[in-house]
């Protein structure tokens, strides 16, 4: 092979931690990485298959979990650019490889001689000696066979096949669209007076985009940095109207972006599937490996929580209508107003609001303080380290060392909204964690955001939300940096599903601690510290519109379930289906150009299908785990101690019920959380 024709992507890599060498790897590399990768695992599980050995743990499960690195290493990395730094091309080779990712899967789980032997094995459990991770990775391997399909007849197999195939194309182009759609809207002024109310900072930014595309004025997005600050300022209800139109009908047009097919096509197929594997619904199937172990789990927790959220809903609109009414405006509150209103009603409330805060929340200040408040609790240490390749020039990395100095990850920070980069925030890996033969092979981690850039006259400087945002998808990389397991299956954050956002919002409860915040929390210009009256207006008003946003989750979850519980097909209209699922929840007037199943990517394309309700469920966890943190101190070492060894490092290698009890001395109560949110 020349040199012109070496791929990087299927030789060592010879970067600081065998980090992804980035420079040197091209979009044209990818499609024969993965031919080539799925060749070699190909070959790695016939040769289980082949061996002619009794099938025990080592030369089975064990050989099959270590089976397909070169596949995962590579699949790691072009996912992770397919969302954060993405194009034409890269979607292109996305539809291409996905059918090829997707038989590799099906080949694996519906091969019987392979299931056969997988199944002995699983069978001898009572007889052999494994220690709990080794439990978990053989029952997980089982029903990994039986869930994908491993018991079906031949013609039901070849049916399997077609769904998923169908199933990974549909979701891959459900995310194309949306980000397409948001990629193609902005708003155009250049008449200064349309923009009065939005604060120096916003106009300068949207100045600043613009000036960016050659433009007069300023341009405002549908990206959240762009939207938000529009919608909770702007002055003119006919542009905040419009903006939010252009939000909330994503997808959801008619035209080449249009996800309502996609829709139902997506729910239809899951639906056959769990139909195919004996389930009467998705949800049954999905929920089977959940905390909430069944829909009926579900709807108790949802429910439970809008009896206590709805009628305190209510009462907020109408203190925010009627704050609206003393303020000229007599007409009914659309979701237009909502935010405008409910934001002066705050100010006027607690005299807080983003503009007083975001002087003390400096970007590279917060990196420090969330960073900071890792070393706090678990002894770790954060260093940049430029000989590490990136992906853009705005990602930053960083070599992650425990208290002893020994190295336990690497983290990518990526901060700001680009065109090639899916909106929100998440954690992902490029490589997990697994240890092998006294090797501890540690995880290359990141972090991608959406926050608001620097300008030309000022730092970036975040809101709060913001930087509640950042401990959140920091919290999910803590789950990942102090993996500590044997198998990269069950390591990190690879748990179930309603438990992996624990580690994620225990970490947005430091936000409103004066002894965390007086770490970093200092004023851009002046260095003063974020004042105590400050931070008890934060406090104060951590509750405002409490009941409101229980609801607009529990409303998600319904619409979520409402999808997966769907035990018939569905060919109906998508938008009558949405307002049906969701119609106790809801506090506005039906807007007919509004759908949110049609850009709900947690749902179609991500991996929260009949698991949306995971956030508050998640929620009910945290606030009771971190009430041990207030009752012990927020910095307690032995709390934290615990939390790492209990939570962080044992990932899926056991029950995640049997590893809180273990923390936190008992199961969880939802008072905890609805005595924190003011609900109770």
């Amino acid at each position: 092979m020349t040199n012109a024709q070496v791929n990087p992507l299927l030789e060592d890599f010879k970067t600081p931690h065998q980090t992804a060498p980035f420079s040197e790897i091209k979009n044209e590399h990818f499609l024969p990485a993965m031919k080539e990768a799925i060749k070699q695992g190909e070959a790695e599980i016939q040769a289980i298959v082949d061996n002619k050995a009794t099938p025990d743990f080592l030369n089975t499960i064990e050989a099959l979990e270590k089976s397909g690195r070169l596949l995962s290493r590579t699949l790691g990395i072009f996912f992770n650019l397919l969302n954060s730094e993405t194009n034409d091309e890269l979607q292109g080779i996305a539809q291409e490889g996905s059918p090829l990712l997707t038989k590799y899967q099906n080949d694996i789980f519906l091969n019987p001689m392979l299931f056969n032997k997988v199944k002995y094995v699983y069978n001898q459990k009572n007889k052999l000696d494994l220690n709990p991770e080794q439990q978990t990775l053989l029952k997980n391997t089982y029903l990994g066979f039986v869930r994908q399909g491993a018991n079906l007849s031949d013609a039901e197999k070849e049916k399997f096949r077609q769904i998923s195939t169908e199933l990974s194309m549909l979701t891959l182009k459900f995310d194309e669209n949306v980000l397409k759609e948001t990629n193609s809207y902005e708003m155009h002024i250049t008449d200064k007076n349309k923009l009065a109310g939005l604060p120096e900072s916003a106009l300068e930014a949207a100045a600043a985009k613009a000036k960016s595309k050659n433009k007069p004025g300023w341009v405002f997005d549908i990206t959240m940095p762009s939207y938000l600050p529009f919608m909770k300022y702007a002055d003119n209800w006919e542009l905040r109207k419009e903006l939010y139109l252009a939000y909330m009908s994503k997808s959801f047009k008619g035209n080449e972006f249009d996800n309502q097919e996609n829709v139902r096509k997506i729910a239809n197929l899951r639906l056959e599937m769990a139909k195919l594997l004996g389930y009467k619904n998705y949800a049954d199937y999905a929920l089977e490996q959940r905390m909430a172990r069944n829909p009926g789990g579900v709807y108790q927790l949802l429910d439970e929580l809008l009896d206590v959220s709805y009628s305190v809903a209510q009462k907020e609109k109408e203190e925010v209508s009627a704050f609206a009414a003393k303020s000229g405006f007599n007409e009914e509150i659309m979701p237009w107003d909502w935010t405008y209103y409910s934001e002066k009603l705050k100010e006027a409330r607690f005299d807080l609001n983003d503009e007083m805060l975001k002087p003390y929340f400096e970007l590279n200040k917060v990196v420090e303080g969330v960073f900071g408040l890792a070393t706090e609790l678990y002894g770790i240490t954060f260093n940049p380290n430029k000989n590490i390749p990136v992906y853009h020039e705005e990602v930053v990395p960083f070599e992650v060392s425990d208290s002893d100095g020994s190295f336990l990850a690497v983290l990518y920070t990526d901060f700001h909204p680009r065109p090639g980069k899916q909106g929100g925030a998440w954690m992902n890996d490029f490589k997990g964690q697994w240890k092998e033969n006294d090797e501890d092979s540690r995880p290359q981690i990141t972090i991608v955001m959406n926050f608001t850039r620097p300008t030309e006259t000022k730092p970036a400087l975040l809101t709060f939300n913001e930087v509640e945002t950042f401990l959140h998808e920091f919290g999910h990389a803590l789950h990942g940096i102090l993996a500590n397991s044997t198998y990269s299956s069950l390591s990190g954050t690879n748990v179930y599903r309603d438990f992996v956002e624990l580690p994620s919002q225990i970490m947005e409860n430091w936000a409103v601690e004066k002894d965390f915040l007086d770490r970093f929390a200092s004023h851009y210009q002046s260095g003063e510290k974020i004042p105590a009256e400050l931070v008890d207006k934060i406090k104060a008003s951590e509750n405002f519109l409490a009941g409101y946003l229980s609801v607009r989750q529990v409303s998600f979850g319904y619409l979520d379930m409402a999808w997966h519980t769907l035990e018939n097909p569905f060919d109906g209209d998508v938008k009558q289906f949405e307002e049906s699922a969701w119609k106790r929840t809801q506090i506005f007037p039906v807007i007919d150009e509004a759908c949110m199943s049609t850009q709900f990517g947690h749902l179609f394309a991500g991996g929260y299908a009949a698991g949306y309700y995971s956030y508050k469920w998640a929620e009910v966890l945290d606030a009771d785990a971190f009430s041990l943190f207030r009752d012990k101190g927020i910095f307690n070492k032995e709390v934290a101690s615990s939390f790492r060894k209990n939570i962080l490092e044992k990932g899926g290698t056991e029950h995640p019920m049997v590893l809180y009890k273990r923390f936190r001395g008992q199961e969880p109560s939802v008072d905890a959380l609805l005595q924190r949110s003011g609900l109770k």
